[in-house]
């Protein structure tokens, strides 16, 4: 009996020495898990024409609802009502405009820096976010989301030499299918580049390097470069848009990072502060750029009464229904989108109230209506 009690003693202090340590040390225990110890295999290119080959888009113009992930169009939960728009175009139909989407990361090997396109496991999962966050911007008429050999997890929790190249050789790729996007999409259509997580991060250098100062420039309706931090002070300035200062207003930057209420984004923002903005400076304490995007305005704020509706994934994230009503938003002093008690939205939300999985789908119904008003507002400028 006195060795069974031992045994039960030394369990608990295991299970209390083993909680300690992932608290006191779970950055480092993290960076060990998934950042590559391997070094950086450069990657091939692409050839040439690799993009004009369907198999490179999970959502492109003529692939068809069916499967189009992009195309999904979820249905209200059983009971709930869709609550009444206040827009005057709400039953019209929406303007013709093109959307470019650069899913999140999908991949989380800790021995390679950069996914190969045949790994069939994030890809299935790239393939799930275009469904449940491209999904967002399928008002429309042309979506395309590239598939392209995204930067693993581990290359955005250290600041070495092969994370940079890892995320460099994702963009080449990201780049590339941009100019065949371009290439193939009416002149006269205004455009709207989109991303999560890393498509973000993409998205926002394809606006300093490929837009800002072209012709381009004049075209995009707007961006949504969604779940990355953007500093107000050390960013945004070297962007080619302003932040979205109003709901109606066009050729503007909205993005916004989901948290509760009762969070510790301290992993998050230790990155962050120890990042070199566009300006080249550190980014240091400098607030994040929140657009809420249940007002459509810089630091705004709203009940749950504004939110149209929460896109709820089932358990394995393959469909999933709109819940009216169901989550309030305002910005916080930080920058970052305060989402008030935690919402159940499944076993995907991060630790200490982190919701960037979802950044998305909590505000789902209002981004689709978001995008439509400000293409409206591009199209009725002079």
């Amino acid at each position: 009996m006195r060795k069974f009690l031992y045994i039960i003693v030394f369990g608990f202090l295991l299970v209390a020495a083993v909680a300690f340590a992932l608290r006191l040390y779970s950055e480092e225990l993290t960076q060990i898990a998934l950042v590559p110890s391997a070094e950086f295999e450069e990657q091939a290119e692409l050839e040439a024409n690799a993009y004009a080959d369907p198999v490179m888009w999970f959502s492109r113009p003529g692939m068809g609802a069916p499967n189009d992930p992009a195309r999904w169009q979820p249905q209200v939960a059983q009971g709930s009502e869709q609550p009444s728009a206040t827009d005057e175009t709400e039953g019209e139909a929406p303007p013709p405009f093109a959307v470019f989407f650069v899913h999140p990361t999908s991949f989380f090997d800790g021995q390679r820096w950069n996914a190969p396109l045949d790994d069939a496991e994030s890809q299935d999962f790239a393939r799930i976010f275009v469904r449940g966050l491209g999904s967002a911007f399928n008002q429309a008429s042309e979506i395309w989301a590239p598939r392209y050999r995204q930067a693993t997890f581990g290359a955005f929790l250290t600041g070495s030499d092969e994370a940079g190249q890892a995320v460099d050789a994702a963009y080449r790729d990201v780049e590339q299918a941009f100019d065949y996007f371009v290439a193939n999409t009416p002149a006269d259509r205004p455009i709207v580049l989109a991303g999560h997580s890393q498509g973000s991060l993409h998205v926002l250098r394809l606006l300093r390097e490929k837009v800002a100062g072209s012709e381009l420039e004049a075209r995009i309706a707007a961006a949504y470069p969604i779940g990355w931090p953007i500093s107000v002070e050390h960013d945004l300035p070297a962007l080619p848009l302003p932040a979205c200062a109003t709901a109606e207003q066009a050729s503007c930057i909205a993005s916004w990072a989901s948290f509760s209420d009762d969070n510790d984004p301290g992993l998050m923002l230790s990155q962050y502060r120890q990042s070199e903005g566009f300006d080249g400076t550190l980014r240091g304490d400098s607030p994040i750029l929140c657009v809420n995007p249940l007002t459509g305005t810089v630091n705004g704020e709203a009940g749950v009464e504004a939110n149209l509706g929460t896109l709820v994934p089932s358990s394995d994230l393959t469909t999933g229904e709109l819940v009216p009503n169901a989550v309030p938003a305002r910005c916080g002093p930080q920058g970052l989108l305060l989402i008030g008690d935690p919402p159940e939205m499944g076993a995907h939300v991060l630790p200490q109230g982190n919701y960037h999985v979802y950044d998305i789908p909590l505000f789902w119904a209002n981004l689709q209506r978001d995008v439509v008003r400000r293409v409206d507002a591009w199209l009725a400028r002079p």
